[in-house]
C-alpha cells in the first residue's frame, strides 16, 4: 500500500467508553470513512494514499463490532445513539471539530444521520452505494420476514442469533471470498434469491468465487480480511443487522430532517442495492438531500465500489472535496 504524505498511523481511541481502532494518514481537512459489512478500516485502503497526497487527513475506524475495535455481544449496543456517539468520540479523541464523512453500506446508513444527530460536526458527506430513503412505516424485520416467505434473504437469516454466526465463523475464508464475489460487478447478486429460505444457509445460496487474484482484490489483500475475521468472527458485524429495528424505533422519536450539507453520491450500476431500488431512488433522494451536488453511477462496478473502481471513486472524491474547500 502506498504511504504518500506520511505513513498510515494506527491507534486505539476511547470513544466515550468504547475502544475503537482508528487508522489515519495525512494532514489537512479530515475525511472520516465508515465501512459496512463485511468490512474493516482496510476497505478504504485505496482512498488513504489518494486523500493524503492531495492534502487531506484520511481517517477510518474499524467500526464497532469489527477488527480491533470493541465488539459488544448484544445487538442492543448497536443502535443509532451508540454508533453516532462512536464517531463523535473519534472526533473528540483526535481533536477534530468538523469533518467530511464518507460511508459505505451500513456505514452510509449511519453517515446519512450524522448531520441531524451530530450537528456542527459534519462539513460534508461522500456516500457510496446506499441512497437516502424515507424511514419505513413498519419495523424492518417485518419486511425481511415477508421477503423470506418467497426466497432466501440474508437480511432475515441474520436476525436469529446463532445460525449465521456459526456458519460464517466456521468458514471465514470461503464466506468472504464468496460474498465479495457475489456482491461485485462480476456476478448478479439477485440470483441468490432463486433459492428458498427453508433449509438454506448463506453459504448454500452464494456462488463459489473464482480463484484469486481478481482485478480489484489480490491474494495479499484478501488475506488481511481472512486473518481479522478468523480472529473475531462475524457476530459484531451481524449485530448491525440485528439492530435495524432498534434504529427504526430510535428514529421514530427523531424523524429525519433534510440533509443540507454538501453531498456526493456514488454507486455502481451493478450494485444489487442499485438494482433493487432502481434509478428512481436517486432522483427521489434529491428531495431528502437538498445538499446533493453530484450523483455518479459507475459502469461495471458492484457493491464494493471503493475497491472495484478505486481510481474513479478517488477522482470523484477529490473533485468534490476541491469544490467544497475552495
Amino acid at each position: 500500500m502506498s504511504e504518500a504524505a506520511g505513513e498510515i498511523r494506527h491507534h486505539m481511541v476511547d470513544a466515550g467508553g468504547t475502544r475503537l481502532h482508528v487508522a489515519e494518514q495525512g494532514e489537512g481537512i479530515p475525511v472520516v470513512m465508515c465501512h459496512g459489512f463485511p468490512g474493516l478500516w482496510y476497505s478504504w485502503r485505496h482512498q488513504f494514499p489518494a486523500l493524503a497526497a492531495a492534502g487531506y487527513r484520511a481517517v477510518a475506524p474499524d467500526m464497532r463490532g469489527y477488527g480491533r475495535s470493541d465488539r459488544p455481544e448484544s445487538a442492543r449496543e448497536y443502535g443509532r445513539e451508540r454508533t453516532v456517539a462512536d464517531l463523535v468520540g473519534i472526533l473528540d479523541a483526535l481533536g477534530i471539530e468538523e469533518a467530511v464523512f464518507a460511508g459505505h453500506d451500513f456505514g452510509a446508513s449511519l453517515v446519512w444521520d450524522l448531520p441531524q444527530w451530530a450537528p456542527g460536526r459534519v462539513k460534508a458527506l461522500m456516500q457510496l452505494s446506499v441512497p437516502r430513503v424515507p424511514v419505513s412505516k413498519r419495523p424492518p424485520s417485518e419486511g425481511f420476514a415477508r421477503l423470506a416467505e418467497h426466497h432466501f434473504t440474508h437480511m432475515h437469516y441474520f436476525q436469529e442469533v446463532g445460525p449465521a454466526d456459526e456458519e460464517l465463523g466456521g468458514a471465514p475464508e470461503r464466506f468472504l471470498a464468496n460474498v465479495f464475489w457475489a456482491l461485485s460487478g462480476g456476478y448478479r447478486y439477485l440470483d441468490t434469491w432463486k433459492h428458498p429460505s427453508e433449509g438454506n444457509g448463506y453459504l448454500d445460496v452464494l456462488p463459489e468465487a473464482p480463484p484469486l487474484p481478481w482485478p480489484w482484490l489480490s491474494e495479499e489483500e484478501f488475506a488481511y480480511y481472512v486473518t481479522e475475521f478468523r480472529r473475531t468472527g462475524f457476530t459484531g458485524g451481524l449485530n448491525w443487522y440485528r439492530a435495524n429495528d432498534l434504529v427504526w424505533r430510535e428514529k421514530q422519536a427523531r424523524p429525519d430532517e433534510p440533509v443540507t450539507v454538501p453531498t456526493l453520491f456514488l454507486v455502481g450500476d451493478r450494485d444489487p442495492v442499485h438494482e433493487i431500488m432502481g434509478a428512481g431512488s436517486l432522483e427521489a433522494m434529491r428531495e431528502l438531500v437538498p445538499g446533493l451536488r453530484t450523483v455518479r453511477v459507475l459502469e461495471g462496478a458492484g457493491h464494493f465500489i471503493q475497491m472495484e473502481a478505486a481510481d474513479e471513486v478517488n477522482a470523484a472524491m477529490l473533485d468534490f472535496l476541491a469544490g467544497i474547500s475552495a
